[in-house]
């Protein structure tokens, strides 16, 4: 039986989260095409997700043109793996060109360009029947 040889990805990796959505975004030199899970961004549906998930490009402008980035994104919701894949372009972008301008434009565009959203679901409790919800109380 032949091992499964894991394919090495080359250029620079960055990795943002949103609930339970994880994106893994690979940067590397190339001529602007974005793909979220091997679909180009101009084919994604609706296209409020697109014009959201492009917000980072459209500020990085002429360093977005010169790069491909690959996007995997896994687990959660559309939306959430939505935030998690804008997070990790933009991630991805600072990290292949330090410039601290872009870090500038992208902290006074939108903080969440940069930092991940830390809220995760509360656990369920015992005697409840979701994380706060309890069964009611009768006093009669």
């Amino acid at each position: 039986m032949a091992e499964k040889s894991k394919r090495k990805r080359k250029g620079i990796t960055a990795k943002a989260k949103k609930k339970m959505a994880v994106a893994r975004a690979v940067i590397r030199p190339g001529k602007g095409i974005v793909r979220i899970n091997k679909v180009n961004l101009k084919a994604i549906q609706p296209e409020e997700i697109q014009e959201f998930i492009s917000e980072p490009l459209e500020i990085a402008k002429d360093i977005a043109k010169e790069v491909n980035i690959d996007v995997t994104a896994k687990g959660g919701g559309m939306m959430g793996q939505a935030v998690a894949s804008r997070t990790a372009i933009a991630k991805s972008l600072l990290e292949f060109k330090s410039n601290e301008k872009l870090r500038a434009a992208f902290l006074a565009y939108d903080r969440m360009l940069l930092v991940d959203d830390p809220r995760r679901v509360e656990t369920k409790k015992p005697l409840g029947t979701k994380a706060r919800k309890k069964k009611q109380k009768s006093k009669r």
